[in-house]
């Protein structure tokens, strides 16, 4: 049985291969990678820039841990925009508290969770 941390290195590199070689339908990790396309034909992959897309992958990935992050503390969608109508609608007579409610809760969530 793989851990954790083997089975997000597996991913990352079939991810890699994947993006690199669209041709490949079927990968087998192992010490050498077994990778083949529809036709169980061979496809030979260039380790090196099966490398290079992992970390530009892996980089990608971390840059966007603040929206991960983010996506979990809003509140649900249906209130969000609930409290946008309210914002927006002229006649509400207590349109203006809803717009600073509105703004200070998505505000909160992107102060508490900076880009970068």
């Amino acid at each position: 049985m793989i851990d954790d941390t083997e089975f997000i290195k597996i991913k990352n590199k079939s991810e890699a291969i994947r993006n690199l070689y669209p041709q490949v339908s079927t990968i087998t990790p192992g010490d050498v990678w077994k990778c083949v396309d529809e036709n169980n034909a061979s496809v030979e992959i260039d380790e090196s820039e099966v490398t290079k897309e992992v970390n530009r992958v892996e980089t990608e990935y971390s840059s966007q841990a603040y929206a991960r992050k983010r996506i979990e503390q809003y509140p649900p969608l249906a209130e969000q925009l609930d409290l946008l109508w309210h914002a927006i609608d002229t006649d509400t007579l207590d349109n203006k508290d809803y717009r600073n409610k509105f703004y200070t809760m998505l505000k909160k969530v992107k102060e508490d969770n900076p880009k970068g």
